[in-house]
C-alpha cells in the first residue's frame, strides 16, 4: 500500500527554508536547529525536506526520463522545435533552456535541505545517545541525507561537468560563492561520504516506509554506481573523453560493496519480470525483492504513465475515466530485434499497442512509436478520472537488486576477467529472463561461450543492461561511463539503415525481419500481434490488420526517415566527430547570481 511519503516531505520542505536559488541561501537559527534535530520525530521532520525536490517537475518528468534520452534503447525527437525539452535532446540547449535551470535548482535546494540535516544531526545528542534505538534513527536519517545528496552531485557532474562543491549549510558568514569543482574531487568525496554510513543505516524491511524510503541496501548500491561512475570514462573542456588512472580502485569499491550486499542481504530475484513493474502502477512496495528504492510519488503528484508508458488517449469525450497519458521516449525497433525472442523481458518492455479513446488497444501507429510497457495509467486499479493527465502516483525505481548483480559481473570481470563470480551473478540475472527449460541454451551455454575473453564478457554485460533496464532511463549514464556514447548511436544509426534497405529490396543482414506486421483483437479483445519477429510470407486473413513497420524506415527508395538522419546525428557527429557532447551549459541564471564565480567555458559554449 503507498504510505504516500512524499507528502511528508513536501510538507515538511517549508519547515526549515524556502526554495530560493542555492546562491542566495537563507540564515539559519542555531536555536532552531538544535531544536529540530534534537530528537528522532523532530529530526524526521526536518530530513523529510530533502525528497522535496522528488516531488518537482525538475526531476518527475526531466531528470527521471525526459532528459535520460536519447540512447540505443530510448529515443525521441529533437531537431523538430527549439523548445526547452527538445533543445536537450538535440543535445543543443542553450544557457536560458528553463529545463536545465529547474533541474539545476533542485539539485541545489536539495543539496542544501542535505547540508542542514547533516550539520544538524551530527550536533545532535540524539545521535550517540545511550538509547540504541534513538541513535540507530539518526543514523539512518543522516544516511539518507547523505545518500540523497551523493545522488544529485551525480546527476550534477554528468549533466553539467564540473559544478560548485557546496557542502556547509547556509549560515550567515559562509561563503556561498563558489567556482566550479573537479567532478572527480566531488565523487570522491561523496563516495567516501556512503562509505562511512552505510553500516549504520537500516534495511528497508526495517524502515517504516521499506522502499519508498532511501534505505541500506540503496545506499550500498549508489556506493558501487558512483564507484562506476568515478572510475568510467568523462567528457573534458577539450571535448575528449578521458577516464583517470586511478580507475581501478573503484571498481575495487564497486565490487566489494555489491558483494557486501550480497552476502548481507540477498534476495531472489522474483520470477515474473513484469511483476516488478506492475507493483508500482498497483501502489505494492515488496521490501527484500527487486525495487531497493523507488521514489514514492503521492497520489496527485508524480508522472510516470503520463510522460512515459503505454499510451492512453483519453479526456471527458473518451469510454474510460482513465485520463489522458503520452509516451516521450519511444523504443527503437533495433533494440526491440535485439532481443533474443524467448527472452521475457522484450514483451514486457516493448508495447506496440496504445489504448484509444473507446477503450481498445490499438496498433501504435508504426516502426517509430514503440512504448515503454512496464507502466501504464491503464494498469491502474481504480481509474483516475477522464480529465487527469498528470499526477498517477505511480512510484519510479531508482535502484533494482539486477543493476547490483550486474554491477557485480561487470566490476569482477574488469578486475580479474570472467571468473566464477562474474558468470554466477550475469546467470541470476537471465534466468528470470527466460524459461527454466531454456536455461541449459540460454543461460549456462549462452554464459560460457561470452567468458572466452574479458572483451566478450563485456559486451555481453553492455548488452545484458540494455535488456534488463530498457525505458529505465539510466543507459545514457552507462554508455558514458563505457565510452561507448556515440559509437553505440552511430551503429544504431547504421542498423536502422540496413533494416530499411532490408525491407525494401529483401536482401540482407536484416532480410528476415518484419517489413509489414499484422494485428488484431481477439474475441477477449485482447491485443495479438502475427508476426512480433519475423517477415510474414503470404496474406493473412481478413481479420488481420496490415501496418507498414520496418518498410516505414525508407519513405522513398532514395529516402530515410528523418528521424533516423537527424534525431541521434548530433550524438556521434557534432560538434566534434566521433564524441557525443552530453555535457550542457550551466543556466544563465546561476552564472549571473555566482558573482563572476562560474562561467560556460569549454565543450564548445
Amino acid at each position: 500500500m503507498k504510505k504516500k511519503f512524499l507528502i511528508l516531505a513536501v510538507i515538511a520542505s517549508g519547515f526549515l527554508t524556502s526554495c530560493k536559488d542555492f546562491l542566495e541561501p537563507d540564515s539559519l537559527s542555531t536555536f532552531d536547529v538544535n531544536y529540530i534535530y534534537s530528537n528522532p520525530d523532530d529530526a524526521r521532520k526536518g530530513v523529510n525536506a530533502i525528497y522535496e525536490s522528488f516531488g518537482q517537475d525538475a526531476f518527475r518528468s526531466r531528470l527521471s526520463n525526459n532528459m535520460a534520452g536519447n540512447t540505443d534503447i530510448e529515443h525521441q525527437s529533437g531537431w523538430s522545435s527549439t523548445a526547452d525539452r527538445y533543445q536537450i535532446w538535440d543535445l543543443n540547449a542553450l544557457a536560458t533552456n528553463g529545463d536545465l535551470r529547474i533541474v539545476w535548482n533542485a539539485a541545489y535546494t536539495s543539496i542544501r535541505n542535505c547540508n542542514i540535516a547533516i550539520e544538524g544531526i551530527e550536533a545532535s545528542d540524539a545521535l550517540k545517545s545511550t538509547d540504541a534505538a534513538t541513535s540507530r534513527k539518526m543514523y539512518q536519517m543522516l544516511g539518507e541525507a547523505y545518500t540523497m545528496r551523493a545522488y544529485w552531485y551525480s546527476m550534477l557532474t554528468l549533466y553539467f561537468g564540473d559544478v560548485p562543491n557546496v557542502r556547509q549549510a547556509p549560515k550567515a558568514g559562509n561563503n556561498f560563492f563558489l567556482p566550479k569543482e573537479d567532478r572527480n574531487v566531488i565523487l570522491s568525496q561523496v563516495i567516501d561520504d556512503l562509505i562511512k554510513i552505510e553500516d549504520k543505516m537500516l534495511w528497508a524491511d526495517q524502515n517504516s516506509y521499506s522502499i519508498e524510503q532511501i534505505n541500506r541496501e540503496y545506499t550500498m548500491g549508489m556506493i558501487a554506481r558512483l564507484a562506476l561512475q568515478r572510475g568510467g570514462y568523462f567528457l573534458t573542456p577539450a571535448m575528449q573523453m578521458e577516464r583517470k588512472s586511478d580507475y581501478l580502485d573503484y571498481y575495487k569499491i564497486a565490487k566489494t560493496y555489491t558483494e557486501k550486499l550480497v552476502t548481507l542481504k540477498d534476495r531472489a530475484l522474483p520470477t515474473d519480470f513484469k511483476q516488478v513493474f506492475l507493483n508500482e502502477s498497483k501502489f505494492v512496495t515488496p521490501s527484500n525483492s527487486d525495487v531497493l528504492f523507488e521514489v514514492p510519488f503521492a497520489i496527485g503528484n508524480g508522472d510516470v504513465g503520463w510522460n512515459i508508458g503505454i499510451t492512453v488517449e483519453g479526456g471527458t469525450t473518451a469510454a474510460h475515466s482513465y485520463g489522458s497519458g503520452n509516451n516521450y521516449m519511444a523504443i527503437p525497433p533495433t533494440y526491440y530485434f535485439s532481443f533474443d525472442t524467448l527472452d521475457v523481458r522484450r514483451d514486457v518492455t516493448c508495447a506496440f499497442y496504445k489504448i484509444n479513446t473507446s477503450a481498445q488497444a490499438v496498433f501504435v501507429t508504426n516502426s517509430m512509436n514503440i512504448a515503454q510497457g512496464k507502466w501504464s495509467r491503464w494498469f491502474l486499479d481504480k481509474a483516475p478520472g477522464a480529465s487527469t493527465a498528470k499526477g498517477t502516483g505511480i512510484n519510479w525505481p531508482m535502484m533494482r537488486y539486477s543493476d547490483v548483480l550486474l554491477m557485480l559481473a561487470e566490476a569482477e570481470n574488469e578486475l580479474n576477467g570472467p571468473t566464477e563470480i562474474a558468470q554466477n551473478a550475469l546467470k541470476r540475472v537471465r534466468q528470470r529472463a527466460f524459461a527454466s527449460a531454456n536455461w541449459p541454451t540460454k543461460v549456462d551455454a549462452y554464459v560460457k561461450s561470452i567468458s572466452a575473453s574479458k572483451q566478450s564478457f563485456f559486451n555481453a554485460i553492455v548488452d545484458e543492461r540494455a535488456w534488463e533496464f530498457g525505458g529505465e532511463m539510466i543507459r545514457k549514464y552507462e554508455l558514458i561511463r563505457w565510452n561507448l556514447y556515440a559509437p553505440k548511436m552511430k551503429q544504431m544509426v547504421d542498423d536502422l539503415k540496413l533494416m530499411a534497405d532490408a525491407a525494401q529490396t529483401g536482401t540482407g543482414k536484416f532480410s528476415e525481419l518484419p517489413d509489414y506486421m499484422y494485428w488484431k483483437r481477439d474475441a477477449s479483445g485482447t491485443f495479438k500481434l502475427l508476426n512480433p519477429s519475423r517477415k510474414y510470407v503470404g496474406t493473412p486473413d481478413a481479420t488481420w490488420t496490415r501496418i507498414s513497420f520496418l518498410a516505414s524506415l525508407k519513405p522513398t527508395p532514395t529516402t530515410y526517415a528523418d528521424w533516423i538522419i537527424k534525431d541521434w546525428e548530433k550524438y556521434y557527429n557534432g560538434p566534434v566527430a566521433g564524441v557525443s557532447r552530453y555535457i550542457f551549459p550551466i543556466p544563465a541564471e546561476a552564472i549571473t547570481n555566482s558573482q563572476g564565480k562560474l562561467a560556460n567555458d569549454g565543450y564548445g559554449f
